[in-house]
Order: structure tokens, then C-alpha cells, then sequence
């Protein structure tokens, strides 16, 4: 009896650097699954996990309150690598501002999810030209989502002090700790109301653990979920067989 060949559509498998936190891993690779078409189990995209929660707070250690997270994702980072991963993925925006520190230790490209973002805003109609940024304090300090979309002329607007502090981290925080809630959704959903106020076209959900408390429904304009961006990326990449530049890489 001969045993039928097994067939993928790529060869490509897909590292994802996770654990920061826990919750935003699973969902980032319910959503990897879910955009990745195909009809049987086959079709699907070969897939590693490294899910460390042990990874320090990168909002702290950006705030210069906790220890540097980079050793912790430069060996999570090999893990994936020695377990045959050909590319990263990082569904995390703050762990992002340490990337360009392991970058060239890895030895594998690195999916940029915030790069890929600010290209996304570029497709949708009408032309964004403003977007505000619901995210952790450590990615707002560090400049990832302005840096990015200065590169493609998209004004970028942020809550002020009192918002990014009572509601924006109030809220992330819950949903770490899972005792997010409709409080939870009415804090983020204030805060992406200051954002349209202040003429934003579309709100990007710069946190993980955002969309996990905001539906999109509860927002009046395009609300952008990087992790879903990034799947979509990869998809992409995969597809190709990560050809003609596909993906924001380092």
C-alpha cells in the first residue's frame, strides 16, 4: 500500500514570536488560520509558536522601569529558527521598537507589522490622510506607528495624557489580566472617539490586546488590527514563497 504524498501550498513556515501577551498570541494565530484560504487541513500554512510570557514588559522597559526585553526575543527568536521557521512573525506593536537589536542575529527575516500597517493605510478609500493610534504608552514614546507613516504622508494623532493613561492602558491592562468587559470597551471606544475628534480618518488598534476589547463596530471609522495585517502579509508572503519583496522585512 503506498502512502499518499502530503502536500502544503508553501514551504514557507511561519515563526511566531508570542507570549506578550498570551491571550494576543492565540488570537493572532486564530486569525493567521482564519485568512488563510484553502479547503482542507493541507491548504493550511506550517506554523511554530513560541509563546514566552516570561518576556519582560516592553512598555516598562522602554519607560526605563523594567529590565531590556531583547535578550528574551533574540533566543525566543532562535527557538523558532532551530525549530525550521523561515520567517518571523512578532504579533506584538511594542516588542517592535526592539527589532531593529535582533535583526541581524536571527538569521531569519522578520515580518515588520507596523510597516505593514502603514502600507494597509495606503488601500483604504478614501485616502487616509490622517489616522490616530490607540497603542501602549511604550509604543507611542518610542515613535514605531510615527516613524512609519511619516514614510507614506499619513498624519498621525494620539489621545492626550489623561486619555492614553485612564483609558488606553486602563483598558490594555484588563484585557492582560482578563478581566476585560463592556467597561473595558466603553474606555477604548472613548478614547477612539478623541482620535476621530481630532480628524482621524481611521484608528489603528496598536495593541494586541486592543481588538480583544474593541469591536470594530463600537468605532465610527475604519478601525485597522495590525495583528489581522500581519496574517494577511504572511498569507501573502506565503503564497509567493516570499518573491518580489512580499512583506515589510528586516
Amino acid at each position: 500500500m503506498t502512502t499518499p504524498a502530503v502536500t502544503t501550498p508553501t514551504s514557507e513556515i511561519i515563526g511566531i514570536l508570542g507570549g506578550m501577551g498570551p491571550a494576543a498570541t492565540a488570537d493572532f494565530y486564530a486569525k493567521l488560520v482564519s485568512t488563510t484560504p484553502g479547503s482542507s487541513d493541507q491548504d493550511h500554512l506550517r506554523t511554530v509558536i513560541w509563546s514566552d510570557p516570561t518576556i519582560p514588559d516592553r512598555t516598562e522597559a522602554l519607560l526605563g522601569t523594567g529590565p531590556d526585553p531583547t535578550p528574551w526575543l533574540l533566543a525566543g527568536s532562535r527557538v523558532l529558527r532551530e525549530a525550521g521557521a523561515t520567517v518571523i512573525a512578532i504579533p506584538c506593536n511594542t516588542a517592535h521598537a526592539f527589532v531593529p537589536r535582533i535583526a541581524h542575529h536571527v538569521g531569519l527575516p522578520i515580518v515588520h507589522m507596523v510597516g505593514e500597517v502603514a502600507r494597509h493605510l495606503t488601500t483604504i478609500g478614501p485616502r487616509i490622510h490622517t489616522a490616530g493610534l490607540l497603542a501602549t504608552t511604550g509604543t507611542v514614546r518610542a515613535g514605531l506607528y510615527q516613524e512609519w507613516l511619516d514614510r507614506f504622508g499619513i498624519r498621525l494623532v494620539l489621545p492626550d495624557a489623561t486619555s492614553q493613561n485612564d483609558e488606553v492602558m486602563t483598558a490594555i491592562r484588563a484585557v492582560k489580566a482578563g478581566t476585560h468587559d463592556d467597561t473595558t470597551t466603553t474606555l477604548l471606544a472613548d478614547a477612539a472617539r478623541s482620535l476621530t475628534a481630532q480628524g482621524a480618518q481611521a484608528v489603528i488598534a496598536g495593541c494586541t490586546e486592543i481588538p480583544l476589547g474593541l469591536p470594530a463596530d463600537a468605532v465610527d471609522v475604519p478601525l485597522v488590527d495590525p495583528a489581522l495585517v500581519l496574517a494577511q502579509a504572511l498569507v501573502r508572503r506565503a503564497t509567493t514563497e516570499g518573491e518580489n519583496g512580499q512583506g515589510w522585512g528586516w
